[in-house]
């Protein structure tokens, strides 16, 4: 077997076999394949595609390639929820400790921001101590121990799909669909769990900027999990603008806690959370109907258990529990620049990709992931879509440690604002669902 022959046959339009795919990734295991090769493997892909039946072979070899997590009798349980990316996504972190406070077992591996999108283990890296560099023992067995984990993705995981994803980011094909249905199925497989919900994001702020794209990637990976024996739901939602008020690692924990403690009770991060929840505990079987699950929720909000178990999260990793109480524990920024509105009106649109710039430009950010990033900056929108807003209301607030970028990121932050006498009707942050059954 010869890789330019499967080249070739890609390049007409043509299947790969499953003996072609696992070829191909065995010899990029194996590094006797040049990178060009799979360089140009990937470019025929990018323009002629991948069967569903392809997509899976190469999942299931990306899985293969590395380590997977072996959680025991406590998989068929265990739930993971992966996002897309977007700006200001803080949902995991409201997810995850409301869900191990409602029973579920929750092991969490994930990635650090990359380009505009915010990165999850960033986040929680902004506590003071937090350790997310867990092996896959430790993590297994914190799981065991106080039902939830979240650690950084390993290279032991997947390793095929690190090395495609660096040769994909460098050839311009990283928004191939079945591409990145293959990436994110084969992590999440590899991670253990068995249930599996996807966050698939679209708009200003998100790689799938409509709606139907976000459709079609969604029933490819809900068809590949199904394929390969894993319950994924996948739920779309919307990126227009950030979600939530805060966009920046140490503020959105902040913010995260707030929505732990009771204090956040409504809006988008609020309806978000709850949903994601609500459908981890009915893809259980726990609850056959989303209020119900809802109801349960809120009460592990109101009596103070989801919060104690982001503390008992915290403590386990190392971190400084003190942060729930005292946000002076964080690294605090050295400018605080409360900007206000030119005008009266109702904000109208926040487009999230200028904010997640105007982020970036900050220092939240990195263009490459071996750059350093500074946790306390970031940008809070003390208004939202759909607000009233005075001549002279503070509009949105700076975190910065550095003037000049302060003036950059307040150029980006003034477009992002759409400000107009009427009042826009909020849509829904939920587009669709899409389940086994449909795909």
């Amino acid at each position: 077997m010869r890789i330019v022959d499967i080249i070739e046959k890609k390049k007409k339009g043509l299947p790969n076999t499953q003996e072609e795919i696992q070829y191909l990734i065995k010899s990029l295991i194996e590094g006797t394949v040049p990178d060009y090769q799979v360089s140009a493997w990937l470019m025929a892909v990018y323009f002629k595609g991948l069967s569903k039946e392809e997509t899976v072979w190469l999942t299931d070899e990306m899985v293969k390639s590395g380590d997977t997590i072996d959680f025991g009798c406590l998989a068929d349980s265990i739930v993971d929820k992966h996002s897309t990316g977007g700006v200001g996504d803080k949902v995991t972190i409201t997810l995850i400790p409301l869900l191990a406070a409602a029973g579920v077992p929750i092991a969490k591996l994930s990635g650090r921001g990359l380009g505009h999108t915010g990165g999850t283990i960033d986040k929680l890296e902004s506590i003071p101590g937090f350790n997310t560099g867990l092996t896959v023992e430790e993590l297994i067995e914190q799981v065991k121990k106080i039902n939830v984990a979240i650690g950084a993705q390993t290279k032991s995981l997947t390793p095929a799909d690190g090395k495609l994803y660096a040769l994909r980011d460098v050839t311009a094909t990283v928004d191939s669909m079945p591409l990145i249905a293959a990436s994110i199925v084969s992590k999440k497989i590899a991670s253990g769990a068995k249930n599996i919900i996807l966050d698939v994001k679209y708009g200003s702020g998100a790689f799938m900027k409509t709606p139907e794209d976000a459709i079609s990637l969604s029933k490819l990976m809900v068809n590949v999990g199904k394929k390969l024996n894993r319950s994924i739901t996948a739920v779309i939602t919307s990126m227009e603008e950030p979600l939530g008020r805060a966009v920046g690692n140490a503020l959105e924990i902040i913010e995260s806690i707030e929505f732990l403690k009771g204090k956040i009770t409504a809006g988008d991060v609020a309806d978000l959370t709850y949903s994601f929840a609500a459908i981890a505990l009915m893809q259980l079987g726990l609850y056959n109907d989303e209020s119900s699950a809802i109801e349960f929720l809120k009460g592990l909000i109101n009596n103070g258990k989801a919060i104690e178990k982001l503390r008992e999260l915290i403590v386990a990793q190392g971190g400084e529990p003190d942060i729930i109480e005292n946000y002076d524990k964080f690294d605090l920024p050295e400018f605080k620049v409360e900007c206000k509105a030119k005008k009266s009106g109702f904000v109208q649109k926040i487009d999230a990709y200028k904010i997640a710039y105007a982020c970036k430009l900050l220092g939240a950010g990195r263009d490459k992931k071996t750059d350093p990033i500074d946790y306390s900056v970031g940008i809070y929108l003390n208004k939202k879509s759909g607000e009233p807003v005075n001549n002279g209301d503070i509009l949105y607030t700076i975190y910065s440690n550095d003037e000049e970028k302060t003036k950059l990121a307040q150029r980006y932050c003034e477009e992002a604002f759409s400000i107009s006498k009427d009042k826009t009707v909020n849509n829904n942050m939920i587009y669709k669902i899409i389940n086994a059954e449909e795909d």
